[in-house]
């Protein structure tokens, strides 16, 4: 068995607020990043995906698939966005780092075939990140 990371960079903004509390629970809850104007980060993703390696090709996928499918999957969708307001999944969702990487993990997951999604780490600050591995331990 071989795991492969790969690193990927998207920018977006949030808010970290939750439309039915009040302001003063937002800010209590979330501090300045409950401001309504946002704020944006440039965000780096690793993707690791586990696999048997191919005895032809010598890989656990085939070049460029994990690339293309995080990509047309991911950064498509969240590269230069709003999340609040441009992602579906966090118009109701409040779009913090562990809800990204969540939402990252949803959206790979079962599609990496041969190989299987192990774990996404959601780099948000060169101080703060998360790791997710689908409810499993990382």
């Amino acid at each position: 068995m071989i795991r492969i990371v790969q690193r990927f960079a998207f920018s977006a903004a949030h808010v970290l607020a939750r439309g039915d509390w009040p302001a003063e629970r937002n800010r209590a809850v979330y501090g300045k990043c409950a401001n309504p104007a946002g704020h944006g980060h440039n965000y780096g993703v690793e993707v690791a995906v586990e696999g048997e390696v191919d005895a032809g090709s010598g890989r656990i996928l085939p070049e460029g698939r994990l690339e293309e499918l995080v990509r047309t999957r991911v950064l498509d969708e969240l590269d230069q966005t709003l999340l609040n307001r441009d992602v579906p999944a966090f118009a109701s969702t409040v779009p913090t780092a562990e809800n990204i990487a969540r939402h990252i993990w949803d959206t790979l997951d079962g599609h990496l075939a041969p190989a299987r999604l192990v774990a996404i780490r959601l780099v948000e600050t060169r101080n703060n990140s998360v790791e997710y591995a689908g409810g499993g331990a990382v």
